[in-house]
């Protein structure tokens, strides 16, 4: 899939999770309200240069209470931005428990990207994201780009069955620790899972090396995503 536009832009993306300690619950009402806004702020403070969406992951996964998803140009920025929200009211009781993060350019197994595949570019977002790394074993590469690409075209064949779940790739070989990152959005959960269901039945499935942790995030406008925080 490619997840560059027509005008070349090319995207830096983070997915990051926070943990807020138990301490933050017991403060008093009045600190809490402003210790969430203060984060907001930040947030706000830092766009249009870096778009961010917000979303609770509370009940969802245990060791994440919200999900920021950030889109950008430059890394350094986002970096800033990081550390302005770390020092909010709300970010100096908050802990980054998950930091997935990569950049967008066009796929080495299609031509042409689909609506679908342009989920980066949209400013609407679905209800549900999922996101994940992921890394190929050794023997993936040493095959050869025929092979490689024959097994793709069966995956991508499955993808295009579900054209109503979007789909986000970032790229991060050599800069973390996977080579990529994937995530999804869609507006049915179980509807997704058969998605995956089928994808792990194709060939390309034996040289997965590592698809896990995986975070689900319900989307919210930020600050209604904080205050279930509480």
């Amino acid at each position: 899939m490619s997840n560059e536009n027509e005008t070349g832009q090319r995207w830096f993306v983070q997915y990051t999770a926070f943990k807020v300690a138990s301490e933050w619950r017991r403060l008093d009402r009045s600190a809490r309200a402003d210790g969430r806004e203060a984060l907001a702020q930040t947030v706000e403070e830092f766009a249009p240069a870096i778009t961010t969406w917000g979303y609770s992951t509370i009940g969802l996964k245990s060791d994440a209470d919200f999900l920021l998803w950030r889109r950008g140009s430059d890394p350094k920025a986002m970096q800033d931005m990081t550390a302005h929200l770390l020092q909010t009211g709300l970010g100096v009781y908050s802990t980054i428990t998950h930091q997935l993060w990569g950049f967008t350019r066009p796929s080495n197994y299609t031509k042409k990207a689909t609506t679908q595949d342009q989920a980066i570019e949209l400013e609407d977002r679905q209800t549900y994201l999922i996101v994940y790394p992921f890394s190929k074993t050794t023997e993936w590469y040493l095959m050869s780009r025929d092979v490689r690409q024959g097994m793709m075209n069966e995956h991508m064949r499955i993808g295009h069955e579900y054209a109503d779940i979007r789909q986000v790739l970032l790229y991060t070989t050599g800069l973390d620790d996977q080579e990529f990152v994937v995530a999804y959005e869609c507006e049915d959960l179980p509807r997704f899972s058969q998605l995956v269901v089928a994808l792990r039945d194709t060939e390309a499935r034996r040289y997965t090396l590592r698809d896990t942790p995986i975070i689900t995030g319900i989307h919210r406008p930020l600050r209604e995503a904080l205050g279930l925080i509480g």
